[in-house]
């Protein structure tokens, strides 16, 4: 196996200055965080309450657990996969934890979080069992989990509410704990981030992963172990979306069977926003936190322009569809032919030529 070429060829962060694909990429990474910036100034110049230092907090803070799901959701869309049992996991796995949290109170912060990690692992590992064990589409087999999973949380919970005063006090307390004036939530998505950017520059199954999105049959070609990397795609996902879960019942002290139903479609909405093909083998973890931080922003406007919450939903759905189609149209031009063919051709001659 040539790892050097897949090691040039596939990086996602370090481009080559012959790669206009990867500078046209960097190039809307910065056009997306001007628009992010300029919503935000817009909205603060009618309600300068928005640019203070707290309540930018709240939107970082109301942004951490998308920003880990976008994470997981974009290990998954690299390889030309998709993961809707996303906020199903994420909801079953805040129910074990929670009802675990209730009846085992000497549980501590880290085995919940090791707990949370393993059992969304699982969740996602079957995922990936069953794509790669029995050829089945990403979208099928994780639109059966997704209800499977949300039918499991009644059977687990009997249909009743966990709530406050039997929320264990180390779940609420992960989300909460202040360290260097920042809750913990924030410090978790930014742990994430950051071993995000380290796997997809440094390790090799980062790599492949993207080579293995980019082209399938190439990089079956030249090695890349392909079910193998599947299984752990998927099982990275649903370990980031158990955490998610975890931190999720903390921060709202509440454990549901309808926790978070629907989410799963703004998570695939900021990925799509930040850049990350659903064709697999093109995106950044940048682009996914531009993309979480514009849809953090969009939220966090409305209310404070007091736009009536009969509108807030609608007006936040149109500007994501709004973004997700421009964002669309780039990727398209993008896969345009940059030179023509008979060029191309001639290039191609002329360089074979000794």
């Amino acid at each position: 196996m040539n790892t050097g070429k897949l090691q040039s060829h596939s990086s996602p962060s370090a481009p080559s200055r012959a790669s206009p694909f990867a500078l046209s990429a960097r190039h809307r990474e910065l056009a997306l965080a001007g628009i992010v910036a300029a919503i935000a100034l817009l909205v603060g110049l009618r309600a300068p309450v928005f640019l203070t230092l707290g309540n930018l907090l709240d939107v970082v803070n109301d942004s951490a657990i998308l920003a880990i799901l976008v994470m997981g959701q974009m290990v998954v869309l690299l390889t030309r996969g998709i993961d809707l049992s996303v906020a199903s996991n994420l909801a079953l796995t805040g129910m074990f934890c929670a009802v675990l949290g209730k009846h085992y109170p000497g549980l501590g912060a880290a085995e919940l979080v090791l707990i949370a990690l393993a059992f969304g692992a699982l969740l996602g590992a079957i995922n990936g069992a069953l794509i790669t064990g029995f050829d089945l589409p990403p979208i099928v087999v994780t639109l059966g989990t997704m209800s499977a999973y949300r039918g499991a949380i009644f059977v687990l919970s009997k249909g009743a509410w966990i709530n406050d005063q039997d929320i264990h006090p180390a779940i609420k307390g992960l989300p909460r704990i202040q360290f260097l004036g920042l809750p913990g939530l924030v410090w978790f998505a930014l742990a994430i981030l950051l071993l995000c950017v380290w796997f997809f520059r440094y390790r090799r199954a980062g790599r492949e992963m993207y080579a293995l999105g980019g082209n399938p049959s190439a990089a079956a070609y030249i090695g890349i172990p392909i079910k193998r990397r599947l299984l752990q795609v998927y099982a990275m996902s649903g370990a980031l979306a158990g955490l998610a879960g975890l931190l999720w019942v903390g921060r709202y002290s509440i454990a549901f069977t309808e926790l978070a139903s629907g989410y799963e479609l703004t998570v695939i909405a900021a990925c799509v926003i930040g850049g990350i093909s659903t064709a697999g083998g093109l995106g950044t973890v940048a682009g996914g936190l531009l993309g979480v931080l514009f849809a953090g922003v969009v939220n966090g406007a409305l209310p404070v322009i007091h736009i009536s919450p009969f509108w807030q939903q609608a007006i936040s759905g149109m500007v994501i569809l709004v973004a997700v189609v421009a964002n669309a149209r780039s990727e398209r031009r993008l896969g345009k032919q940059i030179l023509p063919l008979r060029e191309r051709s001639s290039a191609a001659i002329q360089g074979a030529r000794p």
